[in-house]
């Protein structure tokens, strides 16, 4: 069952979407909307939008939109009945005691419940007799008591089904626990996931176990293993130990590699250190940590494969207008070793002295080149051209005075020489940015003329139709002769029929509405429907219009054979088109 559409309207009066998305978004006003960076997807210039006339948003970068319940959906990784709670609790509102579905929130308070007993468990293994050689392992490590229960640090028993036990003692299915990846499903019911590995919990931001982490003690195939993704978790979308970073007063996070490096730099009193899960950096993990701070310092492991990552992870960042700096790390290969070998005070040098990013590319361009020969020189500065071309008009006029200076040539060539490569280059950037959008605008024309079985002038027609329905609900008196197997099926269809359902109801048709019944990507495509097609001189002769269009498209593509025809059915065509005046 859906949701009161009384409480759902309270909800919408009582809530307001810029004050929901400027908590997550640094908005500025443009005209009757706000634009901000999108938090979906890395991009430098603002393509996300928020009408508060509609109380929507889009980004016509990614294609995101919705409603404030869809962007909590998005933005908190929640489900539908979930994001409501949590609008409802920011607007001091209470859920109804019932009348709604909400079998799939349900399932997600299941496997917390789950995770948290689970955490339990392990962290009391760890600290039982039975569990000695795992806490050894910490406190060989160099972690406090203190910080292994901070941390929730636990270990799993090398049995097949301990933990299965005493989940089932406590009331839950075998099925559940597969479902919260806790064991691995059998004919007679399963065993234990993790065995034999001491444990670290992954804590989401609202304080919930939602994974677990496991490194095996002695000889294995797997060094580590992590949790399966499940309704709780998705490992490119989790930071390890944001939880605490967030609160750690500093302006900045630290980005490590590795949950052992975080743990060791939280207890040195470096407690904004976050890592990912195994994985090599994400977009989405770079779009998490950009609503968190303005400046990440890139601390990846001081070998090969740290800096290959490294070198991912800047590529990344620079889709984004966040500010990274890399410290030249040195007495260990990760931070964990170096805080060992050298203390937190040296290592605390270490960060402060970090190079910017222009500073260490610069770095790593000129480590190719023996600068004492001329062609290097030219080589060497082409390269610094093309890096520099990116960088604030500041920064150039210091790096080009710094460098200048060092190999004693004139500034005034290499700004000739920057200027002209900047112009090249932004021609060419324009006319691929061009060709892009073009190219992207044709795709989606053609897979939606092929999706629907329905030209391009009837896919607009009905966009065009559906916006003015939802904005002039008087528009439905003229849909009274309208049959809606005409449009196209899918999200037009679905949309067209529940918008009529709502004003035949004496409900509003707002996108608020729509956001138990549409899926993340049809509320997507509404959002953008409502904003960009609902203006009008004269609803009610486009509405009329593109109803027209629509029948007349329709009827090109399903052209009956006539032979085929019943006598009722022939008379019947025959009226049609003597009364439209169309041989169509």
């Amino acid at each position: 069952m859906a949701l009161p559409d009384t409480f759902l309207q309270e909800l919408k009066l009582k809530s307001d979407i810029e004050d929901i998305v400027s908590t997550y978004v640094t908005l500025r006003k443009r005209g009757n909307t706000s634009v901000g960076l999108c938090p979906f997807h890395n991009e430098k210039t603002p393509s996300f939008t928020v009408y508060p006339e509609t109380q929507s948003f889009y980004c016509f970068g990614c294609g995101a939109g919705g409603d404030t319940i869809g962007f909590l959906k998005r933005i908190e990784n929640l489900d539908y009945i979930d994001a409501v709670k949590s609008l409802a609790q920011r607007v001091g509102m209470q859920m109804p005691d019932e009348g709604f579905d909400d079998t799939l929130a349900k399932k997600r308070r299941r496997i917390l419940s789950m995770n948290r007993e689970t955490a339990k468990f392990y962290h009391s293994y760890l600290m039982s007799d039975e569990g000695k050689v795992g806490l050894n392992y910490f406190l060989n490590r160099g972690l406090t008591r203190k910080t292994i229960t901070k941390f929730g640090l636990g270990f799993a028993p090398d049995e097949w089904s301990r933990l299965r036990d005493h989940l089932k003692s406590l009331g839950y299915s075998y099925a559940e626990m597969t479902e919260a990846g806790l064991i691995k499903r059998t004919d007679k019911g399963g065993y234990d996931f993790f065995r034999n590995r001491v444990m670290t919990p992954v804590i989401d931001m609202r304080g919930n176990v939602i994974a677990f982490s496991g490194r095996i003690l002695g000889e294995g195939a797997r060094k580590y293993v992590n949790s399966p993704e499940t309704l709780v978790y998705k490992k490119t979308n989790e930071l390890f130990a944001l939880n605490f970073a967030k609160d750690s007063g500093s302006d900045k996070l630290i980005l490590c590699e590795g949950q052992m490096d975080v743990i060791a730099m939280h207890q040195a009193g470096f407690t904004n250190a976050v890592a990912g899960f195994g994985t090599a950096l994400t977009n989405e993990q770079v779009r998490l940590i950009s609503r968190y701070t303005d400046e990440v310092i890139l601390c990846y492991d001081n070998d090969e494969a740290g800096r290959k990552a490294l070198n991912k992870a800047i590529g990344l960042f620079k889709n984004t207008n966040l500010k990274i700096r890399i410290p030249s790390l040195s007495g260990g290969k990760d931070p964990d070793e170096i805080i060992k070998n050298l203390g937190k005070e040296r290592f605390a040098a270490m960060l402060e002295g970090s190079a910017n990013e222009i500073e260490y590319e610069i770095l790593n361009i000129r480590s190719k080149y023996d600068l004492s020969q001329t062609q290097n020189q030219v080589d060497f500065l082409n390269d610094l051209i093309k890096l520099l071309a990116d960088a604030t008009k500041i920064e150039q006029e210091l790096y080009i005075s710094r460098i200048c200076e060092e190999m004693k040539i004139e500034k005034s060539s290499v700004y000739a020489q920057l200027r002209q490569y900047e112009q090249r280059n932004k021609y060419f950037q324009n006319k691929r940015r061009f060709e892009k959008e073009y190219q992207n605008d044709q795709r989606q024309n053609a897979r939606e003329s092929f999706e629907k079985s329905a030209t391009t002038r009837k896919i607009k027609a009905e966009k065009r139709m559906l916006a003015l329905l939802i904005k002039y609900p008087k528009c439905a008196k003229l849909c009274e002769n309208f049959d809606d197997k005409m449009l196209s099926e899918g999200f037009i269809r679905k949309a067209y029929d529940l918008t009529l359902s709502f004003i035949n109801d004496g409900v509003d048709a707002d996108i608020s509405q729509y956001s138990q019944y549409l899926t993340d990507s049809e509320l997507s495509e509404l959002s953008k429907t409502i904003n960009v097609f609902s203006d009008s001189g004269d609803y009610k002769a486009e509405f009329t219009d593109c109803l027209s269009v629509i029948e007349k498209e329709y009827n090109k593509n399903n052209a009956v054979d006539v032979s085929q025809l019943s006598d009722e059915e022939f008379k019947a065509l025959f009226n049609r088109k003597n009364k439209d005046g169309s041989d169509t």
